[in-house]
C-alpha cells in the first residue's frame, strides 16, 4: 500500500541518485515529459472536465474555477515552461566560491540539491507541472499535494510526467503524489525523510503548517499586493497598469488588491480609473475620501488586509509617498508592490523602503512570476527573507556544500605554527565537478 511514509522513504532513497544525474539526462527528462503531456492531452482534459463539473456542483467561485481549468491554453503554457526550463543552465555543480586555504589545500563552495521537498499547493493543475519540473531540473525529489478540487487532473498530469521522466533515467521514487488532508498531516511528521516543506496559501495556512511540523518551512503566503499612483504619475499609464494588475487575472497571488492614490491627483485619476475598472468587471471599495470623488462601496479596516482573489479592489487616498509606504508595510503581505510615477526620486525611495519581495516601478504587479522573470517556472512567491525571496525558481531549490580538496594536510602543523593559511582566491570551477 502506498502511504505518505512509503512515498517519503522512496523519495529519500532516490534523491542522491537524482541529484547525481547529468544535466543532459535531467533536461531530456523534461522534454520527454512535455512530449508525454502532448500525447495524453485528451485524457488530461477529460479529467479536468470532471474536476470542473464537481467544482461547479459545489458552487466554487468563478475566479477559482478559472484557476482550476486546465485547457489547451494552459497546456501550451505548461509546455513552453518545460522547454524553457530545459534550455536554462544547470543550477547544480556551480562553483560559488573558491579559495586556496594553504598550498595544496583548496576549498570550493558548490551548489547542490536540497534533497526531498514536500510542496502543498492550491487547486491549480498547471502548478503541478511547474513544481515537478523545477524539482527535476534542480535534482530534488518531490512529494506533491495539490488542492482536492484538482485531484483528477493532478493524477493525469502526474502519471504522464512521472512515466516519461522515469523512462529517461529519473529514479522511480523521485516523485510522489499525495491526495488527502490526512496525507498532509502524515507528511508533516516525516522530518526523518523530508528536508523542506513549501506551502502555498494564506498566512494562516502557512503558520498552521509551521506549527505542525519540525521540518523547515519556506512560506509562500497570500498576496496582498498594491499599486500606488503617485502625484507625478502619468494618468494614462496609471490606469493601464492598475487595470492590468487587478483584472488581467484576479485569482492569482500577484493580482493587485489595494489601489493607493496620492491626494494631489485623486480628483483627476479616480474618475478615469473607475469606469476602466467597471468595464473589466471590477467592483471598487473606497475610503471616505475615495467615495467623495467616485461612486463605490465603502471600505472598512478589513479591506486593507484582504486578498480577494476576485473582481473586488480596495481604494484609498493617501496624502504622501510616506503615507503610501507606511500603508503597504503595515497591511501588505510582503509579496509585490508597484509605484507609478515620473519622479525618479520617489521611485527610488519606494523601491528601497517598501519591505516586499518584489518592488516595481511603472509596470504591472502581474509580472511577479518565475516564468516571466526568466527563471523557467516557480514553485511560488516566497514572502519570507531567509534562503529565497520572491519567485522561487531553480536557485531557490538549491543549497550548497563545501568541498575541500587536499594532498595529505592535517591540522596539527597549523596549530603548532609550522604551516600557515594563505586564503588566496582561486579561479575556475571545482575540478571535482562535471563529467
Amino acid at each position: 500500500m502506498t502511504t505518505p511514509l512509503t512515498l517519503a522513504q522512496a523519495a529519500c532513497q532516490a534523491a542522491p541518485a537524482l541529484g547525481a544525474l547529468s544535466a543532459d539526462v535531467r533536461n531530456r527528462a523534461l522534454l520527454c515529459a512535455a512530449e508525454a503531456l502532448r500525447a495524453h492531452r485528451e485524457a488530461i482534459f477529460e479529467a479536468n472536465r470532471q474536476d470542473l463539473a464537481r467544482a461547479r456542483a459545489q458552487n466554487l467561485a468563478a475566479p477559482l474555477l478559472g484557476r482550476l481549468r486546465f485547457d489547451e491554453a494552459k497546456l501550451e503554457g505548461a509546455l513552453r515552461g518545460l522547454e524553457a526550463l530545459a534550455a536554462l543552465p544547470d543550477p547544480l555543480g556551480r562553483t560559488l566560491l573558491a579559495t586556496q586555504l594553504a598550498p595544496g589545500l583548496d576549498l570550493y563552495r558548490v551548489s547542490c540539491p536540497i534533497g526531498v521537498i514536500g510542496v502543498i499547493f492550491e487547486s491549480r493543475p498547471d502548478a503541478l507541472v511547474q513544481i515537478a519540473s523545477l524539482c527535476l531540473k534542480s535534482g530534488n525529489a518531490v512529494l506533491l499535494k495539490g488542492g482536492s478540487e484538482a485531484d483528477g487532473t493532478n493524477r493525469a498530469l502526474f502519471a504522464a510526467i512521472q512515466e516519461a521522466a522515469v523512462r529517461c533515467g529519473m529514479p522511480a521514487g523521485a516523485m510522489g503524489l499525495l491526495h488527502t488532508r490526512e496525507d498532509v498531516g502524515a507528511l508533516l511528521a516525516l522530518d526523518e525523510y523530508v528536508d523542506l516543506i513549501i506551502p502555498r496559501g494564506s498566512n494562516a495556512f502557512v503558520r498552521s503548517i509551521m506549527d505542525r511540523s519540525r521540518i523547515p518551512v519556506m512560506g509562500h503566503a497570500e498576496g496582498v499586493c498594491h499599486v500606488y499612483v503617485d502625484a507625478a504619475a502619468d494618468l494614462d499609464m496609471a490606469v493601464s497598469i492598475a487595470v492590468d494588475s487587478k483584472a488581467q487575472s484576479v485569482a492569482v497571488c500577484n493580482a493587485c488588491e489595494t489601489l493607493l492614490v496620492h491626494a494631489d491627483i485623486a480628483d483627476a485619476f479616480l474618475p478615469r480609473v473607475a469606469p476602466a475598472m467597471a468595464q473589466a468587471g471590477v467592483r471598487l471599495r473606497g475610503c471616505e475620501r475615495t467615495r467623495a470623488r467616485i461612486d463605490c462601496e465603502p471600505a472598512c479596516e478589513d479591506d486593507w488586509r484582504a486578498e480577494y482573489l476576485d473582481y473586488v479592489l480596495a481604494v484609498r487616498v493617501v496624502d504622501s509617498l510616506d503615507a503610501a509606504i507606511a500603508h503597504i508595510n503595515r497591511y501588505g503581505s510582503g509579496h509585490t508592490d508597484c509605484i507609478v510615477t515620473g519622479d525618479e526620486q520617489a521611485a527610488r525611495r519606494f523601491l528601497a523602503e517598501v519591505d516586499s519581495a518584489d518592488v516595481f516601478h511603472n509596470c504591472s504587479t502581474r509580472f511577479a512570476d518565475g516564468y516571466r522573470f526568466g527563471l523557467g517556472a516557480e514553485v511560488g512567491i516566497a514572502t519570507g527573507k531567509l534562503h529565497a525571496r520572491g519567485p522561487v525558481g531553480l536557485d531557490g531549490l538549491c543549497t550548497y556544500k563545501y568541498k575541500l580538496l587536499g594532498s595529505g594536510q592535517t591540522v596539527a602543523p597549523f596549530v603548532r605554527g609550522e604551516a600557515a593559511f594563505t586564503h588566496r582566491p582561486l579561479h575556475g570551477p571545482c575540478p571535482m565537478e562535471g563529467e
